[in-house]
């Protein structure tokens, strides 16, 4: 895979690419993102997206949403941010709501409750990979992986309240990188 991304894509292929995140990531969205968006359709780099997520993540609403609308926007203005965030949502939503009457109906299923669990060990596995492959660029970045580990400390050895470690945790990063990793 080469690191540098293909020309600006067209309205449709933002709604395409995004929409196949939504169908190919039902229960486990961002590894599918960073696929699509880095391997398959190639419109960023690894330290791009990087980047991307670690914005987004500051935002109100959830990650993948506020990537798709910064991409889609970045690529084609308002029609781009449009149709990433149409692509994302339309099967999910579909497929949610029809899965939630199926689940309503069979819910007390042994079987049922196994499928489940076992589906949560697969999601825990999928997100702990993609943790890992997002975290790469900062390879040899001491000051960088310094602070991601005093906030994952933060948030889940702690836990302290997300609402206040991660805009402290940014503030911190911040500061701490800008005065000491030039």
């Amino acid at each position: 895979m080469s690191d540098k991304p293909r020309p600006n894509p067209t309205v449709a292929e933002i709604f395409l690419g995004f929409f196949t995140i939504g169908v190919c990531g039902f229960g486990g969205v961002l590894p599918w993102a960073r696929r699509t968006i880095l391997e398959t359709r190639r419109w960023l780099t690894p330290q791009e997206f990087t980047e991307l997520l670690g914005f987004c993540q500051f935002m109100p609403g959830g990650n993948i949403m506020n990537v798709a609308v910064a991409l889609g926007s970045r690529f084609r203005g308002v029609p781009g941010a449009v149709a990433a965030l149409v692509g994302l949502m339309a099967a999910p939503v579909t497929i949610v709501i029809l899965l939630g009457a199926v689940y309503d109906e069979y819910k007390d299923v042994p079987q049922v409750k196994h499928a489940f669990e076992a589906l949560a060990a697969a999601g825990a596995g999928m997100l702990i990979a993609t943790s890992i492959k997002i975290a790469a660029p900062l390879k040899g970045r001491w000051l960088a992986i310094a602070m991601t580990a005093i906030t994952f400390a933060a948030i889940a050895v702690l836990r302290l309240p997300l609402v206040v470690t991660m805009p402290a945790m940014a503030a911190a990063s911040t500061l701490v990188l800008w005065r000491f990793a030039r």
